[in-house]
């Protein structure tokens, strides 16, 4: 609002009707309590499980929205992993990834010499990219990426084929235990500039209201869990 004086009568006549001051201290403090307290929802009972049976929860959750879910025992697994995939799509062996720790340590030229891996931002020519989830969500397959170099954002959204990795060990059980892991690694008030939920393909249903993928985003999802 562009007059302050119009803004400040609003507030008071909302104050005048609820009854409250200007400086009402117990108001001010139950609002900052509340933010601090990061109070949770109703949280779905599907999702307080042992973490062994989140981790099951999470992939049939993704699988059901059509996302492909592998499974490898360590880091080093990948690169076969990522390569096999690509085959089995008969895709291109080249992929587009941004500046992951994980993914850069990852031994490709020992275990997938075949693949190419381009680095940086996608374009609209690569067809695969690969990122490294943040954190996974199971009461519903949601994987959460974080924008950065680490993990650029038009990773999730260019090309039309997208695998992700995710370790086990990062997958929760519901969106309010993802928040909190945000909060954890970043802190209170440096989350990243973007946080993106992506559950399954992209999709729409506007076109004859038949469900078609790719629509705003990547035709196939394919997520790789390491460990667990």
């Amino acid at each position: 609002m562009a007059d302050p004086a119009k803004r400040d009568a609003i507030l008071a006549r909302m104050r005048q009707s609820l009854s409250v001051g200007a400086d009402d201290e117990v108001r001010r403090k139950t609002v900052k309590d509340r933010i601090k307290a990061h109070k949770p929802n109703l949280v779905p009972a599907r999702a307080q499980l042992p973490h062994k049976k989140q981790v099951e929860l999470f992939r049939e959750q993704a699988e059901a929205v059509q996302s492909t879910v592998t499974s490898v025992a360590r880091d080093d697994d990948v690169p076969a992993a990522v390569a096999d995939y690509l085959r089995s799509q008969n895709l291109p062996q080249t992929v587009r990834h941004g500046d992951d720790p994980l993914i850069n340590k990852l031994p490709w030229r020992k275990k997938a010499p075949t693949l190419e891996l381009n680095k940086g931002i996608a374009d609209p020519q690569d067809e695969v990219s690969l990122s490294h989830a943040t954190v996974g969500v199971a009461e519903t397959g949601t994987l959460v990426l974080t924008s950065g170099s680490d993990n650029p954002t038009t990773l999730n959204f260019l090309p039309e084929n997208h695998i992700v990795v995710i370790k086990a060990g990062e997958i929760r059980g519901t969106y309010e235990d993802a928040w909190q892991h945000l909060r954890k690694r970043d802190g209170e008030r440096t989350l990243p500039r973007t946080v993106n939920m992506v559950t399954g393909p992209s999709r729409t249903g506007d076109i004859e209201q038949r469900i078609e993928l790719g629509a705003h985003g990547p035709r196939r999802l394919h997520i790789i869990i390491i460990g667990g």
